[in-house]
């Protein structure tokens, strides 16, 4: 199996990590009065199932091309809990085709509001650092 073309080197991931705690991490948790969570944790097998499951439901939308957005949330606080920080994926229809002069970052694909966010992932406390 070829290696995906978005992969990034461990070096590149811990450097997007490093500046994502140096720039936003301490502020968040300032303002939070705690650590925030700032890692969130899927099995393969589970985010397979999703992905299965927002293909299957998109061809039935008969969307080819699917694809998934990723967006930070927080769990609202209670008794038991603060309010962490959360991520969920949402899928997406199909991106557009692309006009000429048009690069890949300048055409989001639209939401697809007829298929279920996931979320409900764990995550370390304190957080891992990558």
């Amino acid at each position: 199996m070829k290696k995906p073309k978005k992969c990034i080197s461990v070096e590149s991931a811990k450097k997007l990590q490093k500046k994502w705690k140096e720039s936003r991490a301490k502020d968040i948790d300032l303002v939070q009065g705690y650590q925030d969570t700032r890692e969130f944790w899927y099995s393969v097998e589970e985010l397979q199932e999703y992905l299965d499951y927002v293909k299957r439901k998109s061809l039935d939308q008969k969307i080819l091309n699917p694809g998934i957005r990723i967006y930070f949330g927080a769990y609202q606080k209670s008794s038991i809990r603060n309010s962490y920080a959360t991520v969920f994926l949402a899928p997406t229809k199909a991106r557009p085709v692309l006009s000429e002069g048009e690069d890949e970052t300048s055409v989001n694909a639209e939401n697809n509001y007829l298929i279920e966010p996931f979320n409900e992932s764990s995550g370390g406390m304190p957080p891992f650092t990558y």
